[in-house]
């Protein structure tokens, strides 16, 4: 069983910072792809950073510059910082993480956590 929660969402300022942290559990070999989503009430849910197992990033356009994706291997967890928040920002955070089942596969899995409400206030 594999399970995927995102942590550190609330209530920021405009002007300020958060951290998200998105941590894989269970059984599985480690995680590879990581993708950070946010979904806006009304709206479609978008990417918002990306990172592969390696470190490369993505960013979309509306965060480039004022949000950061990290990971650490060796606890399964993604972050994503994200400074100089506007209340375009707020919205609820999902992560997405592809899981690698076993050793010596090509197989990826998908979980998704239940998502972080993040609220930015002016």
């Amino acid at each position: 069983q594999v399970q995927v929660v995102e942590s550190g969402g609330g209530l920021g300022q405009a002007g300020g910072s958060l951290r998200l942290s998105c941590e894989a559990s269970g059984s599985f070999f480690s995680i590879d792809a990581v993708g950070w989503y946010r979904q806006a009430l009304g709206e479609r849910r978008e990417l918002v950073a990306g990172i592969t197992s390696g470190g490369s990033a993505n960013y979309a356009d509306s965060v480039k510059g004022r949000f950061s994706i990290s990971r650490d291997n060796a606890k399964n967890t993604v972050y994503l910082k994200m400074n100089s928040l506007k209340p375009e920002d707020t919205a609820v955070y999902y992560c997405a993480v592809d899981i690698v089942p076993a050793a010596f596969t090509t197989r990826r899995i998908p979980y998704w956590g239940q998502g972080t409400q993040v609220t930015v206030s002016t």
